[in-house]
C-alpha cells in the first residue's frame, strides 16, 4: 500500500498517557485517566475530518467514516481499548524504538535485569531487521491494547485522505475496561449502529481469531469459628486454613494455567483474602466449551464441600457468575465475517494464521450484544509485562488489511436497490 503510515508515531505518542484500569474500583470507568488519552483521540479525529467523532460520559470514543460507495453496504465497527491491564506499572511509559534490530539481546536501560531475547519471545526471530518498539524497563510498553488504537487511527487517516477509495460506512470504537472486563458494560450497541465489528487486539502478523475461551467467575466464601488463639482449643475453626486447604486439593496435574495449552481448560483461583474467622476466595473457569464450565463448577463444589466437612463447624457458600461466552457461538452463524477478514489479510500480502484465544476480548461479549466481532492482529507480544514489545512493520501491515477489509466488504456487497 503506496502510504506514508503514522501507526508508529501514534503510538510512540500514545503509550505515554497512563491508561491503567483499576479491578477493585467501583466508578465506570474503572480509572479517570482513561479518558486523557480518549480526548486526544477525539480531538485528532476531529483533526482529519471525522465530524461526529466524541467521547461519552462513560469514556467511550464514537466515530464515523463515511461511505464512499453507492452500494448498500453493511456497517463495519473498528474496535480498540484504551486501558492497560493492572499487572503491570503503566506509569512513565518511555518507548524506545530499535530501528533495523539486529537480533541481539535488548537490554532495557532503567532495569537492565529485563533482556529481550530470541531464546525468551521465539517471535522475534521472524521480526529481524523489523523496527522493534519497547518500554525502558519499569513498565509495560502498552501495545495491549495502544497498538490496536494506532493501528485504527492510521487507518482512519487513510480512509479520510483517500475518499477515491470505494467503502461502507465504517464506524470507529475505542473503549474502557477491557482489561478489568467490563468493556462493554455501559455501551449502546444501538447508538454504534454497526452491524458487523473487528476488534483490532491480536497478536502475531497475520493472525485472526474467532474462537475465545467461554468464562465463568467463582466466589467460595468459608465461615470458620473465631477463638482466642491462647485458648483455642477444641474451639477454633481457622477459615484461613481451610481455604489452603480448598487450593491444595485442586487437581495437581492439569486444569490450571500453568499445566494446560491449546483447546484445554482450567480451574484457576486468582484472589485469596480472610481471617481466621471467615476467607474468601476467587476463581475463574475457562474452556473452550460453554457445558465444560458445568463440569468445573460441580467439580470444585465437591471439593469444597469435602474439605469444609473434614473442619467440624466450618460453614461455606459458593456462587458462580457468567463472564463472557466463545464468540464462534455467534460467528459461526456469519461466515462472511471471517471470510472476509481472511481474504484482506491475504490481499495485504500475509499468510493467514488462525487459532484460539485463550482468554477474551471485548468482541467476546460484543458478538453475543448483536454485534458479531472477531479479533485481527496488531502485532502487540509479551504483553502484560515489562518486556512487552511490537514491530513498527506489524502494526502497517495490520493498518494494511484493516483497510482492505473495508475494500472486501464493499465489494462484496449488492448494488444499492
Amino acid at each position: 500500500m503506496d502510504y506514508r503510515y503514522t501507526a508508529a508515531e501514534r503510538f510512540m505518542r500514545y503509550v505515554q498517557t497512563d491508561t491503567q484500569s483499576d479491578p477493585h474500583s467501583d466508578t465506570f470507568p474503572s480509572t479517570e485517566k482513561q479518558k486523557d488519552l480518549s480526548r486526544i483521540l477525539v480531538a485528532e479525529l476531529l483533526a482529519i475530518g471525522v465530524e461526529d467523532a466524541h467521547l461519552d460520559e462513560w469514556g467511550y470514543v464514537y466515530a464515523t467514516i463515511p461511505s464512499t460507495t453507492d452500494k448498500k453496504v453493511p456497517v463495519i465497527c473498528f474496535c480498540a481499548h484504551v486501558d492497560t491491564a493492572p499487572d503491570c506499572s503503566g506509569t512513565n511509559v518511555k518507548p524506545i524504538l530499535h530501528q533495523a534490530w539486529d537480533g541481539s539481546p535488548i537490554v532495557l536501560p532503567d532495569d537492565p535485569s529485563q533482556v529481550i531475547t530470541t531464546a525468551n519471545h521465539p517471535y522475534l526471530r521472524e521480526r529481524i531487521g523489523d523496527d522493534i518498539i519497547t518500554a525502558s524497563g519499569t513498565t509495560l510498553l502498552g501495545a495491549d491494547d495502544k497498538a490496536g488504537v494506532a493501528v485504527i487511527m492510521d487507518a482512519a487517516a487513510f480512509f479520510m485522505q483517500h475518499p477515491e477509495i470505494p467503502h461502507g460506512p465504517i464506524r470507529i470504537l475505542f473503549t474502557p475496561d477491557e482489561e478489568v472486563g467490563r468493556g462493554v458494560d455501559k455501551l449502546d450497541i444501538q447508538k454504534l449502529g454497526a452491524e458487523f465489528g473487528y476488534t483490532l487486539d491480536g497478536s502475531e502478523r497475520g493472525s485472526f481469531e474467532d474462537e475465545t475461551f467461554s468464562a465463568d467467575g467463582v466466589e467460595v466464601h468459608i465461615q470458620g469459628i473465631s477463638a482466642h488463639p491462647g485458648f483455642a482449643k477444641g474451639k477454633l475453626v481457622n477459615a484461613i486454613k481451610i481455604a489452603a486447604a480448598l487450593i491444595d486439593a485442586l487437581p495437581k496435574v492439569g486444569l490450571s494455567p500453568e499445566t494446560t495449552a491449546g483447546r484445554e481448560g482450567f480451574v484457576h483461583p486468582v484472589h485469596m483474602k480472610g481471617t481466621a474467622e471467615s476467607a474468601t476466595v476467587e476463581f475463574i473457569l475457562r474452556d473452550f466449551r460453554s457445558a465444560k464450565l458445568d463440569d468445573y463448577f460441580t467439580l470444585l463444589e465437591n471439593i469444597l464441600a469435602q474439605v469444609v466437612e473434614a473442619h467440624p463447624g466450618a460453614g461455606c457458600t459458593i456462587t458462580r457468575k457468567e463472564q463472557y461466552r466463545n464468540m464462534k457461538e455467534v460467528l459461526d452463524r456469519h461466515p462472511q465475517v471471517a471470510e472476509y477478514a481472511e481474504e484482506a489479510i491475504r490481499r495485504a500480502g500475509m499468510e493467514v494464521l488462525r487459532h484460539p484465544v485463550r482468554g477474551g476480548t471485548d468482541g467476546s461479549r460484543l458478538s453475543f450484544m448483536g454485534l458479531p466481532c472477531p479479533n485481527i492482529f496488531t502485532g502487540e507480544m509479551a504483553f502484560h509485562s515489562r518486556q512487552e514489545y511490537v514491530s513498527v512493520q506489524d502494526m502497517e501491515k495490520a493498518v494494511h488489511a484493516v483497510v482492505e477489509l473495508a475494500k472486501v466488504w464493499e465489494e462484496r456487497s449488492g448494488q444499492q436497490p
